[in-house]
Parts: C-alpha cells; structure tokens; sequence
C-alpha cells in the first residue's frame, strides 16, 4: 500500500494542497539549484502513486519544466533517473550520482536560481498573480511578489492563507 501525501487541506482554490513539499526556495544540496529538491520530491510522489491531481497538473511543467530547459534535458529524464535509482535501492547518493551523469557539468545555478525568485514579476506576471490571489480568497496580499512566493502562500510557509488550526493543535 503506497503511503498517503500529507495534505494541508483536501479541496481549497488551488485544490489539495501537500504540506510536505520543499519550498522552492530550498536549493538542492549537490547542485546549488533551487526548485530541484521540491521536483524531486513530487517525481517520489509520482513514481508512489500518490501526488494529488492538484499537483499533476503542473508535474513536470511550470518550475520543473523551466528548470529541465535551463539544463537541456528533459523532464522525463530526471523521472527515469529518480525511478531508476529508487528501484536499485541507491537512495539519495544513487539519485545524486544519476543527476550529476544526466546533467551539464556547469549548471549556472546562479543564473537559474536568479530566474526562479523573478519568475511572476514581469507586467504580465503581476496580473496572473493578482488573478490568482483573487482566486484565492487574499486579493490584497502586496507582499506576494513571485510564483515561488504564491508556492509558499497556498502550501503555509507564509502566513495568512490557510485556515488556522482549531485551538489546542498546532
């Protein structure tokens, strides 16, 4: 039996929300990218069975798809190499020796990880996040600022969107 996602809640705006995705703020270790521990950790989801349908519709699109096209491989190849090192029992040393075969030896994580906190902040971006804030029910939230920070909002690693905890849980 595959393990259930930890979910923040079931059905909101966005649909269900996990609540233990890495922000994509969190740079990956081995690489220096940010995003690419979050897409890890969804490609795991996948290969379980068990990332929501809110989360499939953006898997191995959006972040994950401009972080393939910023190395020059494709999406489906970091799948198969996660698939295939969780298969061999390699664990994260496995998933990381794949990686490093799979991607360019110079991955400009500076530059990449410059795109990825500016993703949303264009004219046309700021609209899109103003659309979906109102989606969201917070249409007066100013200090979201990128796709990243509406990432942080809807998953509660920024305060002020999901729904407080009934008294006595944390």
């Amino acid at each position: 039996m595959s393990p259930s996602p930890v979910l923040l809640r079931e059905d909101g705006p966005t649909g269900a929300v996990l609540g233990d995705l890495p922000s994509p703020y969190l740079a990956d270790p081995a690489t220096g990218l940010l995003h690419l521990p979050r897409f890890l950790a969804k490609i795991r989801k996948h290969l379980e069975g068990t990332l929501p349908r809110s989360y499939q519709r953006n898997f191995r699109k959006g972040f994950d798809r401009f972080l393939c096209l910023h190395l020059g491989v494709d999406p489906e190849e970091v799948v198969e190499a996660v698939r295939e090192a969780t298969a061999a029992g390699e664990g994260e040393e496995g998933v990381d020796r794949r990686l490093a075969a799979l991607f360019p030896t110079d991955r400009r994580a500076p530059a990449w990880n410059r795109q990825v906190v500016q993703i949303g902040m264009s004219p046309e971006g700021q609209e899109r996040i103003r659309e979906i804030l109102a989606d969201m029910g917070v249409p007066d939230r100013e200090d979201i600022r990128s796709f990243a920070d509406l990432i942080e909002l809807d998953e509660g690693r920024i305060p002020g969107f999901l729904p407080e905890p009934p008294a006595g849980r944390a």
